[in-house]
């Protein structure tokens, strides 16, 4: 039996703890997906996944086989590393290629949000390869690299508030500069529109699956957790994650207060927003800040990520579905320039402007600043000429019939990515025509009926309501007190202008010719007047939108299991 020491049994306990945490930060390959896809309309939600999926497949083949070279290979004048295939020459280092190939991930998969609704399959693909052969590998190698320029200057970026989410959050800004906004996001003097995401609950998951997945992001970041040989110890990690919740905690705060101060109300996207915002900006400090700097970087980073989306969309003009710009870009930002404001001297060796710095402090923001506007520099520089190539050569937008059917269809043939769940677009026969019809069934057969059958008679009235959808309750309760037990219940949108009737998406009132409506169809012998007067004294507030009522001669009614005509075929089967 081999006899393990120490150092053995360390390493291999800092080596689990490397691919825990790589596994972690892989799940917010989920994360995003069902952030971009809540935040997204519904006919883009299949595309959405697709883009996600296919980030991490391209990701873990371009990366492996040249990217990780690039980032970490023998150094060259502290710019990039010498390229090598395939791992070639890193054989002993597979911990730390997983580790790295995540974060490469998760650094493509944070444009696509931005570029949704409109971008081409096939260019994003090209986007992706580009983004993780070289882009990113070159930032990474100037921040993490021991021989990197960036490092040798004493940048602190401790898990990619920069070399990550800055990085991807540009680059997205860069992508949907060049795309230009969805159809019908701006009106014709320039204002912007709300386009709702189609499924909040569903963006809600995402965001704890990423903040889940951030105990990896940050987590793992320590490299270790032994304790051996002067390496990170288990309680520093853990101090770590706990510093990292607090300014996820902070920015959702930060967040939802803004909101409250600019739109009179806790916007949900937004507060779901400043939880990432808030874990974006401690990327850069978790290791050298201590928890009053935390809870304050993440109240920054809340309040950034509501302005800077606000500014991106009605300043700029720039369409950002998911505001991946304000949460990757903006955060990353100014998360990594407040680390020389917040540095406690017992954690980082050095303290910050906040703690008596001094010019030590003040030469660190410079450090900090350089750092920021090189990689945003370089972000624009390469991403905005990836894109112009694509844009001129194989395009990089759909067209506008494309756009407007939606995605899922146009590019990838689904008709719904909620089928069973939506109503499908298109009608399956169930019938095998090359056959003969079914003939009727045997009237025998189940349940013995009697023929109640009679003479049509023009007393049968079709009483159609169409009201607010939380009306219900109290419209069936009216409806059962006239003997009513039969009834349709559709859920429709109504259109036409409510005006008085507002709501907010992302700071934006949204159109208000398109209202969710409930709509309740009757059919019944009894007086039209009666259920009239008691479905308006259901359905009555007095406020706009109540709604409105329809009545219809009805020529016939069959039921269709009996044969019965008239008045007994809308009668209840129990009388």
């Amino acid at each position: 039996m081999m006899d393990y020491g120490i150092a053995e049994l360390a390493g291999s306990v800092d080596a689990l703890w490397l691919i825990v945490s790589a596994a972690l930060v892989f799940f917010m390959q989920a994360g995003f997906a069902m952030v971009e896809s809540g935040f997204t309309r519904a006919k883009n939600a299949g595309n959405i996944v697709m883009k996600n999926t296919l980030d991490f497949v391209f990701a873990t083949i371009v990366y492996v086989a040249i990217g990780y070279s690039l980032a970490y290979g023998t150094d060259i004048a502290g710019v990039i590393g010498s390229p090598t295939l395939f791992l070639s020459g890193f054989e002993g280092e597979l911990v730390s290629v997983l580790f790295q190939l995540v974060f490469a991930g998760a650094t493509a998969t944070i444009v696509s949000g931005a570029m949704a609704e409109r971008t081409k399959f096939t260019s994003y693909m090209v986007y992706a390869v580009v983004i993780c052969a070289f882009v990113y590998p070159v930032v990474t190698h100037w921040v993490w690299s021991a021989d990197g320029w960036l490092c040798q200057l004493g940048y602190i970026d401790f898990a990619g508030s920069t070399a990550v989410h800055m990085l991807g959050g540009i680059s997205a800004l860069v992508g949907a500069f060049f795309l230009g906004p969805r159809i019908g996001k701006y009106d014709k003097d320039g204002n912007a529109r709300a386009l709702p995401g189609h499924n909040l609950t569903l963006a809600a998951l995402g965001v704890f699956i990423l903040w889940f997945g951030w105990f990896g992001f940050n987590g793992g970041s320590t490299l270790a957790v032994s304790g051996f040989d002067g390496a990170a110890t288990a309680n520093s990690t853990a101090e770590v994650l706990l510093i990292t919740c607090i300014a996820a905690s902070a920015g959702a705060l930060g967040a939802m207060i803004t909101s409250i101060v600019r739109y009179k109300h806790p916007d949900v996207s937004y507060t779901l927003n400043g939880v990432l915002a808030g874990l974006v900006a401690i990327c850069a400090g978790a290791a050298v800040v201590d928890y009053y700097g935390a809870i304050i970087i993440g109240l920054i980073a809340g309040i950034v990520v509501v302005v800077a989306a606000d500014f991106v969309e009605k300043k700029l003009k720039i369409d950002d579905p998911v505001g991946a710009f304000a949460v990757h870009g903006a955060a990353g930002m100014v998360g990594t320039l407040l680390v020389a404001f917040f540095m406690n001297p017992d954690k980082a060796g050095a303290a910050g402007l906040l703690y008596g710095g001094g010019m030590d402090a003040l030469t660190q923001l410079g450090i900090q600043a350089v750092g920021v506007v090189s990689i945003a520099a370089w972000s624009v520089v390469l991403m905005g000429a990836t894109f112009w190539i694509i844009k001129h050569t194989i395009g990089l937008r759909v067209t506008p019939e494309e756009e407007i059917a939606g995605l899922d269809i146009t590019e990838h043939g689904l008709i719904n990515a909620y089928s069973g769940l939506m109503p499908d677009l298109h009608k399956v026969s169930l019938i095998d025509s090359t056959k003969a019809p079914m003939a009727m069934a045997d009237e025998t057969v189940g349940i013995p009926v009697m023929d109640y059958s009679e003479p049509v008679s023009g007393t049968l009235k079709k009483i159609v309501v169409v009201t607010r959808r939380e009306k219900l309750g109290d419209l069936k309760a009216a409806m059962d007190s006239l003997g009513i037990t039969g009834m349709t219940i559709s859920y429709v949108e109504g259109y036409g202008a409510q005006k008085g009737q507002n709501s907010m998406y992302r700071g934006i009132e949204i159109d208000s010719t398109l209202l969710p409506k409930l709509k309740v169809e009757i059919v019944t012998s009894i007086p039209a007047s009666q259920i009239v007067e008691a479905a308006r004294k259901a359905i009555y507030t007095g406020a706009v939108g109540d709604g409105k009522i329809f009545v219809y001669d009805v020529e016939n009614a069959i039921r269709v299991r009996t044969g019965e005509t008239g008045a007994s075929a809308v009668s209840s089967e129990a009388e």
